[in-house]
């Protein structure tokens, strides 16, 4: 065999492995791709049932419940007052509607779509808006629309570290949400 054809040989030998090895590097890839869907797919369900179990303490007025929902140690911002306290004293401004809910005086409600949601297993960011809405024994309706991030942890149970009610948002930009 003369040097070209050894040459040649060698050079398309180099060229296949490297072709093999960046072919399963790209299925290793996808591979971890799928995995990491998967992981956000369970992540999003969990925050799902998450907002669902907010939702149903507003409606019922289960205080302890929505309580429940929040780290001891979380804070709520306000945008609209530019304030940031602990929810701890957010949750004793708010007890009195749970109250009224829960002896029928109110009826309310929330509902919550989001435009972003980042995250692992263990900790979450979610934008987006939530709906409140409340009808007293009078008749009167309130209805709110909110621009809303979360920050959340899981410890066992995921748990809101942070609730930023940013500003006003409106039933358009709550529609786009769907």
């Amino acid at each position: 065999m003369n040097k070209t054809c050894i040459l040649f040989l060698v050079l398309t030998f180099t060229v296949l492995s490297g072709c093999s090895k960046n072919l399963r590097l790209d299925n290793t890839a996808q591979a971890g791709s799928k995995n990491l869907q998967l992981a956000d797919s369970a992540r999003i369900a969990e925050l799902d049932d998450y907002w669902a179990e907010v939702s149903r303490c507003v409606r019922e007025g289960d205080f302890d419940g929505y309580k429940a929902t929040c780290h001891k140690d979380g804070v709520f911002v306000s945008g609209k007052i530019n304030q940031a306290y602990p929810i701890s004293e957010a949750l004793k401004k708010w007890k009195k509607d749970f109250t009224d809910t829960k002896s029928g005086k109110t009826k309310a409600r929330v509902e919550f779509r989001f435009s972003k949601r980042l995250g692992d297993k263990t900790t979450a960011h979610e934008t987006g808006i939530f709906c409140y809405s409340s009808v007293n024994n009078d008749g009167t309706k309130k209805m709110y629309y909110v621009n809303l991030e979360a920050l959340l942890i899981k410890r066992g149970t995921w748990k809101i570290m942070m609730e930023y009610q940013k500003s006003e948002a409106t039933e358009e930009e709550w529609n786009k949400l769907k």
